[in-house]
């Protein structure tokens, strides 16, 4: 009788905090989510928090497809990348206390790491400056499949072969979720707890976050959880499957419920305090002092002439966002497992239901002045190394380029902006005789796994044990693009003699990952 009762008031209270919205607010709102509110479709949870209170939390479509439960907001959700900055505040906390500071060397805590002849401090791996590949990409191209049980243990011997960087810390702005299962082993080393168990203590059970946790062990039960789905067609869904057993770019459970309460400790606090939080929301710099839009787990945003912040998410079927806006003391949230959802866009949206607009007139009205335009010789393709690809159609603007031309009147050879040189290409025949250098066996000496190339059915094909074979398409010479997500680049190699000795993948959070032709 009394849990009945306990569940009554909930729900009472519940539905007093929805009935403070105006009734044309929900209907709108209603309206945005009104394509997932049925009972044969996945959908979401959203929440929105004002001042102290959740003023609106309510769930559309279905948590689990197979026993018709509907998605509520106590449905537990894989949050995936919004987890980051719970880890990230772990740290801020850490650091507060005198136990670390961000701009310690990560060797301080994780000896495992390769010396790659380069400082890299905790705030590298907290604003994505680090240079460290990212484990999801090495994963993958190893041969793992995202949906296999990939355990902390298992991430980490991945990153202890590293054997180069993409870059020197700090020189750029590249998102890697190895920056944060590291982060994750710092927090473990220097308090001997796992994130999880930490996270409890100091963060969760303080702000009375009770469904919340870090999910470390993919076996465990957990009461109440979505499942998560991608959608085939119109009308069916496949099961999206999630097996992670690590933590720190990812894992955390919670609800709307729970995580309303973390929004309002941007503005209310009840963990840490005003200092932490300015920390936390700090935007990283760049070597040569250019500021990024990224924090600590975290980014900056501008709406409407409010300062907020934001993080998202996407992991198997689960797409989540969080935004908060600490000077007008409101945050939205909405966490869906339909994997083709957008929240972010619903997110905005029903923040511009709720929030005043005071950005005035925005410096996009005024009229852009008249570009240079490509002129008939600069038409063409262009490749750079890392597979960045520019064209250029004559009429298209390309002010930011310059253009090296060895004599006047001739051709372009290569255009630069952003500090990379793009060098112009043709696409290249695909014949058995002028693919033929290219096949071979290649081997990875950091990720102990190989790839052969063949010439089979007038096609270049990239072929491995755990795959399908993947057509390599020639973008130029030794430039080739795939349609696997994790090596969607490849550069071959040449020595001094032009004999071809391997190649790297230059792919999105991957760059220089060498392997050799055997």
């Amino acid at each position: 009788m009394k849990s009945l009762f306990t569940n009554l008031i909930l729900l009472l209270t519940l539905t007093a905090r929805t009935q403070s919205l105006p009734d044309s607010i929900v209907k709108k709102i209603d309206g945005l989510f009104e394509p997932w509110d049925h009972p044969n479709t996945p959908g979401c949870t959203v929440g929105i928090v004002r001042n102290d209170s959740l003023i609106f939390a309510k769930g559309y479509g279905m948590a689990n497809l197979e026993y018709d439960i509907p998605n509520t907001p106590a449905t537990i959700y894989h949050m995936a990348s919004v987890s980051k900055q719970f880890t990230a505040f772990s740290l801020v906390l850490l650091a507060r206390q005198g136990r670390l500071r961000l701009d310690d060397d990560i060797h301080k805590y994780l000896p495992w790491f390769p010396d790659l002849k380069e400082k890299i401090t905790i705030r590298h791996l907290l604003n994505h400056t680090s240079g460290i590949r990212d484990q999801w990409q090495l994963l993958a191209i190893s041969g793992t499949q995202l949906n296999d049980v990939i355990t902390q243990d298992h991430i980490i011997k991945l990153l202890s072969r590293q054997q180069a960087l993409n870059f020197k810390p700090g020189d750029e702005y590249n998102y890697c979720n190895s920056g944060y299962t590291m982060a994750s082993a710092i927090v473990q080393a220097v308090t001997g707890q796992t994130l999880r168990q930490f996270t409890d203590s100091a963060l969760f059970k303080p702000l009375g976050m009770t469904h919340t946790h870090f999910h470390d062990d993919a076996g465990e039960v957990v009461k109440g959880r979505s499942y998560s789905y991608w959608k085939i067609d119109s009308t069916h869904y496949a099961n999206s499957i999630l097996s992670y057993s690590n933590t720190g770019a990812t894992s955390l459970f919670t609800n709307i419920n729970d995580f309303s309460k973390w929004i309002m400790n941007f503005y209310a606090h009840k963990v840490g305090d005003q200092q932490d939080i300015d920390v936390l929301t700090q935007k990283g710099r760049l070597n040569n002092g250019k500021e990024i839009v990224y924090a600590l787990g975290i980014g900056a945003i501008d709406e409407r002439g409010h300062k907020g912040f934001v993080h998202n998410g996407a992991d198997a079927g689960y797409r989540t966002v969080m935004i908060v806006f600490p000077d007008i003391k409101m945050g939205f949230m909405v966490f869906s497992n339909e994997g083709h959802f957008v929240p972010g866009d619903k997110a905005i949206a029903m923040a511009h239901l709720l929030m005043p607009d005071n950005a005035g007139k925005s410096s996009s009205d005024t009229p852009p002045g008249d570009p240079t335009t490509a002129e008939k010789r600069f038409v063409g393709d262009y490749i750079a190394d890392n597979g960045e690809i520019v064209r250029f159609r004559q009429g298209e603007p390309s002010t930011k380029y310059s253009f090296s031309i060895p004599q006047p009147g001739d051709t372009i050879v290569s255009v630069s902006a952003s500090g990379k040189v793009f060098t112009k290409f043709s696409p290249l025949l695909t014949t058995e005789q002028s693919m033929a250098p290219y096949t071979g066996t290649y081997y990875c000496p950091e990720l102990e796994c190989r790839y052969s190339i063949i010439f089979k059915d007038n096609s270049l094909l990239l072929t491995n044990i755990k795959y399908n074979d993947i057509v390599l398409g020639p973008a130029g010479p030794d430039h080739f693009f795939t349609s696997f997500w994790a090596m969607h680049h490849i550069k071959m190699l040449r020595d001094s003699t032009g004999k071809i000795t391997g190649f790297e993948v230059n792919s999105d959070r991957v760059q220089h990952l060498r392997f050799n032709k055997l």
